[in-house]
């Protein structure tokens, strides 16, 4: 934690920044190890406060360090008090707060050049340390069994939600702490729907059923895609996958530090194109995975570079509107030489 917060203080003087106020939970967590409901981190080259109330007090005296830890209801008020002899003239806010926050920042504040900050503290936590990768390795390993075992689940007759709550179920029994985000499973044409939450339809003999899953596992996330077929597949269906498997490949093939956020997107998005689906490729190739499922880098069609250490996802899909989807997505971990896929579930062609 103290390396991540030296760090944010590096960042806090490149931007001019007399100190942050930092309000987002998970980068408190990020910066402190706290993962309560109430605080509030002060950070400047001078100081590292961390205000909660009464109800984590004790907490935090046990899980911060490195940090004067304040108890109060006021946050702003004892953290105006606190550094009310530091010339303080900037002050740097996350820009998520809400308006109501702002106007008693504006009233704690009044001498302060207060200035909004976008991703202040994401920029940092865009690039792993070993230990939050090998946290995500475990996460992605959990939701890699809970696919293992679903798949003697799966029946026709069963609906999509029984198949969710299963995948649900399994992943904490397996050490989650719950899921990363609604469950996605999409059978049939409804599996055409990149983000077809899971519904009462009834899993038939002939479809293809689109499981879009992950959890939470000490914080951080994993999130997964797997295609499978019921019953039977036609030479259609069979090919699409195919496509969308070789795209997944090709990505993981190329993908390492210094390879822009163009060509991540367009690896896979040019081999669909090639084979005539472009057209059903709908979505962004993937997005930064970590404390949140979604997260930095998002890959806008810049010149951006992936470095090592980022935790990305890879999952190409195609769509074919009212009959039936194929999506495969893995997390990747960048290095300098390439990348290490951490979702290691079976990717090829399934028919149960």
């Amino acid at each position: 934690m103290q390396a991540r917060v030296e760090r944010l203080v590096t960042k806090i003087e490149e931007a001019g920044l007399g100190g942050l106020l930092v309000t987002e939970a998970k980068n408190i967590f990020y910066l402190t190890g706290f993962s309560g409901t109430a605080g509030t981190v002060f950070v400047s080259p001078k100081r590292r406060i961390f205000v909660t109330d009464d109800r984590y007090a004790l907490i935090a005296k046990q899980t911060i360090q490195g940090f004067d830890i304040i108890s109060t209801r006021t946050a702003l008020t004892e953290i105006a008090n606190a550094i009310a002899d530091d010339g303080l003239e900037t002050l740097g806010f996350e820009d998520t707060v809400s308006y109501q926050f702002y106007q008693a920042l504006k009233a704690a504040f009044p001498h302060q050049d207060l200035q909004a900050q976008t991703n202040f503290v994401e920029g940092l936590r865009i690039i792993k340390d070993a230990d939050e990768a090998a946290i995500i390795r475990r996460a992605c390993q959990i939701s890699d069994q809970a696919f293992i075992d679903a798949l003697d689940f799966i029946k026709p007759g069963k609906t999509e939600l029984e198949v969710a709550n299963f995948l649900d179920f399994r992943m904490r029994e397996l050490g989650a702490s719950g899921i990363s985000f609604d469950t996605i499973a999409a059978s049939g044409f409804r599996s055409a729907m990149p983000h077809g939450r899971a519904s009462d339809k009834v899993i038939e003999a002939g479809e293809s059923l689109t499981l879009d899953f992950g959890c939470y596992y000490q914080h951080y996330a994993s999130d997964m895609t797997r295609t499978v077929h019921v019953g039977h597949v036609t030479d259609e269906e069979r090919e699409i996958y195919a496509v969308t498997l070789a795209a997944n490949q090709a990505l993981i093939d190329q993908a390492r530090a210094g390879m822009t956020y163009i060509d991540f997107d367009r690896v896979p998005r040019q081999l669909i194109e090639d084979k005539g689906y472009g057209a059903n490729f709908t979505h962004g190739i993937g997005h930064g995975l970590g404390l949140d499922v979604h997260e930095l880098p998002f890959f806008t069609k810049t010149a951006d570079e992936l470095k090592p250490g980022m935790v990305v996802t890879d999952e190409p899909g195609i769509y074919l509107d009212g009959l039936y989807g194929v999506r495969i997505e893995d997390d990747l971990l960048i290095t300098e030489t390439g990348c290490e896929v951490l979702t290691l579930a079976p990717k090829e062609l399934i028919v149960l």
